[in-house]
């Protein structure tokens, strides 16, 4: 058997005079065409849309999609009696995390936690949460090299931890002096 080159046609290039983007001029001749589905300038569009089908809606703009969740983030803590810089900051924060891609991870506590679980807990955060946020960052008097990190790893584990906080609070109140 002998090998040989398989030869390559030359292809055809696109017409570049034409400055139109519009629209595709193509060769009629082998195509009928209707002539409403020729535009005044004699040409064919590119991508035309089949009569009777709806026009898909068009993509939420970023900045309206935040400043919904912002809204619905708001109406879940009760932003209405919190109004400090603090909780703006806390809303940011939560927002920022709720525009992530689904298919993301986000680091919380040193550890990559799919973006999924992530929203799934700041979802769930109420007033009550944003509460015991503040109070332990208040309170706390370590050095926090990353706030971003520390208030992150805060409001996820909130809604786990706040019941036994309390608690352990309550029994140091009443059991163990202070």
């Amino acid at each position: 058997m002998k090998t040989e080159l398989q030869e390559v046609p030359k292809s055809n290039c696109n017409k570049t005079d034409n400055n139109k983007t519009e629209y595709s001029e193509t060769d009629y001749s082998e195509t009928e065409y209707n002539e409403t589905d020729i535009s005044e300038t004699g040409m064919i569009p590119s991508n035309p849309i089949p009569s009777g089908e709806k026009v898909p809606p068009k993509p939420m703009d970023v900045m309206e999609e935040m400043n919904i969740y912002r809204e619905l983030v708001r109406e879940r803590i009760d932003y209405s009696y919190h109004k400090s810089e603090d909780v703006d900051e806390i809303v940011e924060l939560i927002v920022e995390v709720l525009m992530m891609p689904d298919d993301s991870t986000l680091r919380i506590a040193g550890v990559d936690k799919p973006i999924a679980l992530v929203k799934n807990r700041f979802m769930k955060l109420d007033y009550s949460h944003i509460e015991y946020v503040l109070y332990s960052l208040h309170r706390n008097t370590t050095k926090v090299g990353n706030i971003k990190a520390y208030l992150l790893t805060t409001l996820y584990n909130a809604s786990l931890t706040i019941s036994n906080y309390y608690q352990a609070e309550v029994n140091h109140d009443l059991y163990g002096g202070g």
